[in-house]
């Protein structure tokens, strides 16, 4: 597949997130962004969204009795 070089302008702050999570990636930036432009035109981004917005849904109960379970209860205090 041939390769067309674009151009864009974003924020240096994003741009700098971009390169970091292609290093995290593994892959050169191009090919990082490539990745995501596909995620996003097949859908596969949103779907994934959705399964974790699901997945929260029916098990945020679960996570925020554990987090309250690990704070202090009020007035206790450390001697």
């Amino acid at each position: 597949m041939s390769k067309t070089q674009l151009g864009a302008r974003v924020d240096s702050e994003i741009a700098e997130l971009a390169r970091k999570r292609a290093v995290d990636r593994g892959l050169p930036l191009g090919d990082y962004l490539a990745q995501l432009v596909l995620e996003d035109a097949s859908g596969l981004r949103a779907r994934a969204m959705d399964a974790a917005r699901r997945f929260l849904d029916e098990h945020q109960q679960l996570f925020d009795e554990a987090e309250s379970a690990q704070r202090p209860a009020p007035g206790a205090h450390a001697a």
